[in-house]
């Protein structure tokens, strides 16, 4: 308690919390203002319509109304606003045109405008959805149907610092709607965007957290991270995605060209990924409930050899071992031919007493493994390491909107059990976004996530299944887990061994805040201000008890790592926006930004703890041999960006960027770069020309942009140095040890950015009335100046320097179709196909010389030496796979040309490429990639009899290579020792050309045998239905909904049958029941 107590006063001090504290005295400072505007907002408006002032009463021209709010005069104006279904549509705008006066349908879809006159026009508009205009006449009840609009024109999506709409895009942008995919239940984000956005590849991890890496048109950088930049709500966020609630997600937008990310310039060279969260949208409030529940069960399962399998795949283990063998000495003496005695097998090793017992120890059964088969007693590893896993989620949220206070607050509970035994992750979650307008010029607001992730799963070492033989005894008499089952101290260990004797908590906390105000100022001029602190503590200790078989001798181990990190954001925003006669469009955006980030470590660790280790981490320092560390690390950053947009009758359309940045991390000779970008687009089925065409819409856009890569250690550029104890022995023979201080790092004052040019062409279609759309994408990127670490001689004390060395090239191509299949009163049918594939290559590296030969071995010119420690080489791919190339394996019949090279019948026969009878570099060959040649995904989506939806996913990798060495047969140790999972193998009876004999001979020569990876998967099917609202509208619910969701369904491969093609491990198939209601 002392301790802890220290160490609460020690942060109170620390300039981490003081700066907390400052933030949480202007939260709660906007809370007050949030909650005094919206009490004044309830006493001055019922209806939360937009309040009408009269400006000027007698002009009511187009021109005037377009430049100032007005009171109008007349009659009120009521109506229901329905989509295609017929169904309700809330959150719809409706303005009188001209104006900013207008309203939003409620939950029910109605609206209500006063003091209309005859002339009016309403407009209607709902993102998705077609503007309809209305003009008001004499009615006094205008009820609409919206209509979809395929193509999506209209929407607004993010583009960094501000939003565009899809018609005025001029860069690559791809957009995917929470509403797209929310038949299909993802648990996380990497679930809800894998395979729906061309050019966006997403890991794929079977933990029970989940999850997965992000890659924006494949690798194109060697050292630095390939990982796209990420903005939250227009803020750059450096969290991790298990922190964001996919049920918050209300869409998310993925800038792949460089003029779309140029706007983060050192921040974006592969890419941007913005997420934007849900707001308020209802006029009153709305409480929205989501409960799912499922489970996860392994989809492919790889088997092992049964106890009865089991003792005649050892029996084939042995014959391949020992190939002299007598006839039938490794086989069941039950089993002998006639000729075959009993007592002359016996002789064959002089063994004597049981034959069972010399026929088990013969095939390598240690006496504990033959008393089990004695016995009959066998136990299934696979059943004790695998189980379906219980997932549940359970989310609320409380939002609304009215003139003066927009707010969303949503609280999150997820908690998952994987598939394999004590997989355990649970996360609380919980966002509040608010805005408030204070005046008619002022607006301010608060957007706060938190979350607390548990990872103190330790799941079973579920590898050592296929190896523990079934024979094995799993406890010993008093019933706790035995180490080694077969009593065999180099074999396979108990899988869950560890488990039972490690005591473990991670806790993961983090608090990302946004607070802002913006300025409404004279001449269409805003200005933003955001300031983004975030805050993270992170709690790792662990226990290993001294009862443990191996641990005993440490006297039980321990550890408590604790880690704390600030950061913070200012971006300054001044806008401007102006539009003449609906002629000429004109948007500038500026930034100024500045950064800051802080992380702090503490490391301790205990062993011989006395005079127990009962309490373990509880009580860390009763350990005898303490070892503490620490690590804390600063840097900073700034930067200024401008953003030109110009449109002319939404035909022709240019967006010009300019970005300065600044980092500590570089070198003191270029701490800042500049990245320009500049993007064109014609409209060209707005040319008189084009009208008689049947094409509904048709643009081309243009872009070229520079980006960089900062994603580097924060001292790389710096010297460091380290220190420690040395012994020194005198020439009296004294032996004492000194302290030293040595270089540990070289610095380089000129590191700088890796830069990045790219150019996007760019191609949008629309046929058929709206209903099949189309975008094209071909693009190509020059990287340079590559952050990799350059090799140093010996002489110089280092190994290596941080350095700005060689060129990679990128290019692809990208398609994604939209297609309305079908839409009737009662059925409609949507399809959605992306296509993407990626090509990179090595230009330069380290700009190394070397002398090429011609056959004599004369000089005849130079070239760029390759890297061959690392697989990279000039003019090839980065993921290119260089190695031996497997011409099938020795038959029988070629024993003598296998022996020069000291193989036999059953091994693998490796391409000698210049007939030496030796295996070196000069035999290795290209022979493939380690990442997808291509991609491609479709989804199917049904909408039938208004209130059944069903949709069915599918996407596929092709063209890719993967290690699948267990076609060798020859592990580390013999297979004498261990059990197997049940792959075929060659022999004499049963030769085949992909699999060697069991303990297969390599004759010293490293290589991997590499397997066809391509396959396609049935990812996700969904089926929901929608509760009519005359049903459930008397009980007080809005809407609902109940839906069942299968993920990862199935999945086909070429030729790769181990596991799963894209993780080769346990990887879970889930079935998902959920409920959503709205109140």
């Amino acid at each position: 308690m002392k301790t802890k107590c220290l160490t609460l006063n020690k942060f109170i001090k620390n300039d981490t919390f003081k700066e907390l504290l400052k933030v949480i005295e202007i939260s709660l400072v906007l809370l007050f203002i949030f909650s005094f505007q919206s009490i004044a907002s309830s006493t001055s408006t019922q209806n939360m319509a937009v309040k009408l002032v009269n400006k000027e009463s007698n002009k009511r021209t187009n021109e005037s109304l377009s430049s100032r709010t007005i009171q109008q005069t007349g009659r009120t104006i009521t109506g229901k606003i329905i989509d295609s279904f017929g169904q309700p549509l809330p959150g719809v705008t409706v303005v009188i045109k001209g104006t900013t006066q207008g309203t939003m349908s409620d939950s029910n879809g109605s609206y209500t405008l006063t003091n209309i006159s005859d002339d009016v026009i309403l407009i209607f508009s709902f993102v998705g959805m077609r503007t309809q205009e209305v003009l008001v006449g004499n009615q006094i009840n205008i009820n609409v149907a919206m209509e979809e609009e395929a193509i999506g024109l209209e929407e607004v999506v993010a583009i960094g610092y501000g939003t565009m709409r899809k018609r005025d895009l001029t860069g690559s942008v791809g957009s995917l709607k929470n509403t797209d995919i929310e038949n299909e239940a993802p648990k996380n984000l990497q679930d809800m965007l894998r395979s729906n956005i061309a050019g966006l590849n997403v890991g794929l991890t079977t933990t029970a957290k989940g999850g997965g890496g992000f890659e924006i048109r494949g690798q194109r950088t060697l050292k630095a991270s390939a990982s796209p930049l990420i903005v939250l709500d227009g803020v750059i966020y450096n969290g991790s995605f298990d922190d964001i609630n996919p049920n918050d997600v209300e869409s998310v937008d993925v800038l792949k060209d460089a003029s779309s990310a140029a706007v983060y310039g050192a921040k974006s060279a592969n890419g941007v990924i913005i997420i934007n969260t849900k707001t308020g949208k209802a006029a009153k409030p709305t409480i929205g409930i989501d409960i799912t529940t499922g489970f996860a069960t392994l989809l492919r399962s790889e088997d092992v050899y049964s106890p009865t399998e089991f003792l005649g795949w050892r029996t084939d283990v042995m014959y391949s071992i020992n190939r002299s063998a007598k006839p039938y000495m490794y086989n069941d003496p039950r089993t002998l031919p006639n000729d075959i005695s009993l007592d002359e097998w016996m002789r064959y090793d002089s063994s004597q007493g049981d034959e069972i017992n010399t026929w088990l120890r013969r095939i390598g059964l240690s006496d504990v493994e033959i008393s089990n088969y004695r016995s009959g007693k066998s136990t299934d590893w696979k059943d004790m390491v695998f189980r379906s896993g219980l997932e549940q989620n359970y989310n609320i949220n409380l939002s609304g909107k009215s003139d003066l206070l927009t707010y969303y607050w949503s609280l999150g509970y997820t908690n998952n059990e994987g598939v394999i035994e004590f997989d355990d992750y649970s996360v609380y979650r919980s966002r509040l976004r608010l805005e408030a307008k204070v005046t008619n010029f002022l607006s301010v607001g608060l957007n706060t996530l938190f979350s607390i992730r548990d990872e103190s799963g330790y799941p079973a070492q579920w590898d050592m299944y296929d190896n523990i033989s079934p024979w094995g005894q799993p406890t010993l008499e008093d019933g706790s887990y035995k180490i080694y089952p077969t009593d065999d101290g180099v074999a396979a260990r108990h899988p869950l061994i560890n488990n039972f004797y490690v005591d473990r908590n991670y806790k993961y906390k983090s608090m990302d805040n946004v607070i802002f105000f913006k300025v409404k100022l004279p001449f269409n001029i805003s200005y933003e201000l955001n300031y983004s602190p975030r805050l993270t503590n992170t709690e790792q200790f662990q226990s290993e008890s001294s009862k443990h078989p191996e641990w005993s001798r440490f006297g039980g181990r321990a550890s408590r790592n604790t880690s704390n990190s600030f950061s913070w954001q200012i971006d300054n925003l001044i806008k401007w926006e102006k539009t003449w006669n609906d002629i000429h469009r004109v948007d500038v955006t500026l930034l100024a930004n500045a950064e800051k980030s802080q992380y702090w470590s503490q490391n301790i660790t205990n062993t011989g703890f006395v005079p127990s280790d009962v309490l373990g981490y509880h009580d860390i320092g009763s350990g005898t041999s303490p070892i503490t560390s620490s690590n804390d690390t600063y840097s900073t950053g700034d930067a200024y960006m401008a953003r030109l947009f110009y449109s002319y009758k939404s035909k022709y359309l240019l967006t010009g960027t300019v970005r300065r940045d600044g980092y500590s991390a570089f070198g003191v000779e270029n701490p800042r770069a500049t990245f320009p970008s500049a993007a064109l687009a014609w409209v060209f089925t707005e040319e008189p020309f084009f009208k008689s065409i049947n094409l509904d819409y048709g643009k081309l856009r243009l872009s070229w942009g520079a980006n960089g890569n900062r994603a580097i250690g924060i001292y790389d550029a710096l010297s460091s140095m380290s220190n420690g104890m040395i012994t020194y022995v005198s020439s009296t023979g004294a032996v004492y040890q000194d302290s030293y201080l040595n270089a540990s790092r070289m610095g380089n004052r000129l590191l700088k950015w890796e830069k990045t040019n790219s150019y996007n062409l760019g191609l949008d279609l629309s046929f058929l009335n709206n209903n099949l759309n189309t975008s094209i994408e071909i693009y190509s990127m020059f990287t340079k100046d590559l952050l990799i670490n350059r090799s140093l001689p010996n002489m110089t004390g280092y190994s290596s320097v941080a350095d700005n060395l060689g060129q990679i090239n990128n290019k692809g191509f990208e398609l994604t179709i939209n297609s309305r299949n079908l839409s009737r009163n009662n059925f409609e049918w949507n399809t959605t196909f992306n296509f993407s594939l990626n090509r990179n290559k090595i230009v330069s590296l380290y700009g190394n010389m070397i002398d090429v030969l011609d056959e004599k071995g004369n000089i005849i010119g130079q070239k760029e030496a390759d890297d061959i420690g690392n697989k990279w080489f000039i003019g090839h791919a980065i993921d290119e796979i260089w190695d031996y190339k497997q011409m099938g394996v020795w038959a029988i019949g070629e024993e003598e040309e296998a022996a020069k090279y000291k193989l036999a019948p059953g091994d693998f026969k490796l391409n000698d490429v210049n007939s030496d009878y030796k295996f070196s570099n000069e035999d290795k060959d290209f022979i493939g990639y380690r990442q997808p040649r291509f991609r491609w995904s479709m989804n199917n989506s049904f909408k039938i009899f208004k209130n059944i939806d069903f949709s069915f996913s599918i996407y596929s990798y092709w063209g890719h290579k993967s290690v699948f060495n267990e076609a060798k047969h020859n592990p580390t140790m013999t297979l004498d020792r261990f059990n197997s999972f049940k792959f075929p193998y060659w022999t004499p009876e049963n030769p085949r050309d992909d699999f060697a004999r069991l303990n297969s001979n390599m004759a010293g020569v490293a290589y991997d045998v590499w397997w066809d990876q391509s396959f396609i998967r049935l990812d996700n099917i969904s089926l929901g239905y929608n509760f009519s609202k005359p049903i459930i509208q008397p009980i007080g619910i809005q809407d609902m909904r109940v839906y069942v969701t299968a993920r990862n369904v199935a999945v086909w491969t070429k030729k790769f049958r181990f596991w799963d093609p894209e993780y080769k491990g346990p990887t879970p198939s889930y079935i998902t029941l959920g409920a959503r209601l709205t109140l």
